[in-house]
């Protein structure tokens, strides 16, 4: 069966949307007029490493068995789809356009599957013992998530690596690690069997005779996604200096003993929510993988550019480790020194 997935997001979405194309289904992406019109005259473009081969291979969607096409958000027909996706970093969602384009999708029914490193408040409702009205401040525009129906929403951890060329348009994607999101169920059997198929037929896909990395792997538990809060913590919101920004790679490797402290300060957090061990990454597995990211995060990145909103999973952490008892100096640290920053940028822009 060939399923139709409206996509929130033309860049990081388009990975997932090719991933989707290669298994035959189709794909609608939204973006800004000017990016529609690019990918609708010239498709897409995303760039993956096969296993035990030296260069990318460029995978266009015009070559692909699903179809693909982009609207503007005004412009969106949900009757046409089967399920959305939401590819957009969180401050994304509190623009004029796409809030209303929220609200239509709120009372659809349609199952979301979240691939943003900030879970989507309604999927904080499904955590047992969490209150996650206390944790509206994480978020630049909570509003955009009334509406939805709890079960209806779930998360899928945005490991692949993915990002866009300087020298190429914006409807080419570059791979950089070929890893697989990882996703959490769904609350409704009805939605998980899609899910399933999805992932089962991304799963199937060969080129040549091989197996094409960046898979959607489906997982029974809620907490699947949260593994990577650690990681984010200890590596990508410490970029984030006082003044100025450094490696991720610095970040880890400048204090280990102290880094350690805080990934599994963390990791304590997301097992007290009801992850098992097995659930989460070790230590020594993700500090030897940071000692490769020798650039900043991306959260850094934006801040030192000058931008007034971010992603703020270490306050979302920070609120929740707040909320459950489980506060410590080193989280608190990392979230007082992001606020800090992005207030300094709010007043220079004001």
């Amino acid at each position: 069966m060939t399923y139709r997935v409206l996509i929130l997001g033309a860049s990081y979405g388009s990975l997932l949307g090719t991933k989707l194309l290669m298994a035959g289904h189709d794909v609608t992406l939204v973006c800004r007029d000017k990016t529609a019109r690019l990918i609708n005259d010239e498709g897409t473009e995303v760039r993956i490493k096969l296993r035990d081969e030296d260069t990318h291979r460029a995978f266009k969607s015009g070559e692909l068995p699903g179809t693909l096409d982009a609207v503007a958000p005004d412009d969106v027909d949900l009757s046409r789809y089967d399920m959305v996706a939401l590819a957009m970093s969180e401050p994304q969602y509190g623009t004029e356009e796409i809030m209303a384009l929220m609200q239509r999708i709120a009372p659809s029914g349609l199952p979301c599957l979240s691939i943003m490193n900030m879970p989507p408040l309604p999927y904080l409702e499904r955590i047992e013992g969490l209150d996650a009205s206390l944790l509206k401040g994480s978020f630049n525009c909570p509003e955009a998530w009334s509406g939805f129906t709890p079960g209806n929403v779930t998360l899928c951890s945005p490991d692949p690596q993915a990002f866009r060329l300087p020298d190429t348009g914006a409807n080419v994607l570059h791979v950089g690690l070929p890893t697989n999101f990882k996703s959490a169920p769904f609350a409704s059997e009805a939605h998980n069997a899609i899910l399933n198929t999805l992932a089962d037929d991304i799963e199937a896909v060969r080129v040549d005779g091989k197996d094409v990395p960046v898979k959607l792997r489906v997982h029974d538990s809620l907490f699947v996604p949260f593994a990577k809060w650690s990681m984010l913590l200890t590596g990508n919101y410490r970029c984030v200096l006082p003044e100025g920004a450094q490696p991720i790679r610095d970040a880890v490797h400048g204090d280990v003993k102290r880094s350690q402290a805080i990934y599994e300060s963390v990791s304590a957090v997301v097992m007290r929510l009801g992850a098992d061990e097995a659930d989460l990454v070790p230590f020594i597995k993700y500090a030897k993988a940071a000692t490769g990211l020798q650039k900043p995060s991306s959260a850094a990145r934006a801040i030192e550019s000058g931008a007034c909103e971010i992603e703020r999973v270490d306050l979302l952490v920070a609120l929740i480790a707040d909320q459950l008892g489980m506060m410590t100096a080193e989280i608190g640290a990392v979230a007082d020194t992001v606020s800090t920053r992005l207030l300094q940028n709010q007043r220079a822009a004001a």
